[in-house]
């Protein structure tokens, strides 16, 4: 049983200070995992890597009672699912009228619109995603591992505890899943 195991099943027993062991060892692998998912988010996004990390896991290690982790896989995967949950609520939240809802940035030197930000994107891509979960949740997990986190198959198929072949068979799967539900319905 490696350190990270070890320290997770202590969490699950409700043992403190296995917490408090894990995030030296996991920071790393998390943070580059979050920088991956935000280098593909618009510019002037408000979330760095580092916050993302730090909120990602006060949710999956917070106040309140965890889930029994059954290892590294499923404790990467949960902090995916952390981080994916964290950008679409930042993506609702940059839409509601308070925080200037869908109006366009323009920078007022060059009197050009600014990009786009793909929050609407992100928010087709968390409600294909919440109904692939409904049909098949292990091509849901696949996608949250690859999208949000920037896993490569054969390192996803590891966190899943299946082949890279059945992987690569299920993110194909997924990817069809998800085009039908995006771009589909609005033709």
């Amino acid at each position: 049983m490696d350190e990270i195991t070890r320290i997770l099943y202590a969490i699950e027993k409700g043992e403190r200070v296995g917490a408090d062991q894990l995030l030296p060892l996991v920071y790393d692998d998390l943070r580059k995992l979050a920088a991956v998912r935000l280098a593909r988010e618009s510019p002037g996004h408000t979330l760095d890597a580092t916050a993302l990390v730090h909120e990602a896991y006060l949710r999956i290690i917070g106040p309140r009672d965890s889930a029994g982790w059954e290892g590294r896989g499923h404790f990467f995967a949960a902090a995916a699912e952390a981080m994916r949950r964290i950008l679409v609520e930042n993506a609702r939240r940059k839409r509601t009228e308070k925080h200037g809802g869908n109006r366009v940035r323009r920078d007022l030197d060059l009197a050009a619109p600014a990009v786009p930000e793909d929050s609407d994107d992100l928010l087709a891509l968390d409600e294909a995603l919440n109904k692939l979960n409904a049909a098949d949740p292990s091509a849901a997990r696949l996608v949250t591992l690859r999208y949000f986190t920037g896993l490569t198959i054969p390192q996803a198929a590891e966190m899943l505890q299946v082949s890279p072949r059945s992987a690569d068979r299920l993110w194909a799967y997924a990817r069809a899943f998800l085009h039908a539900e995006i771009y589909e319905k609005d033709q």
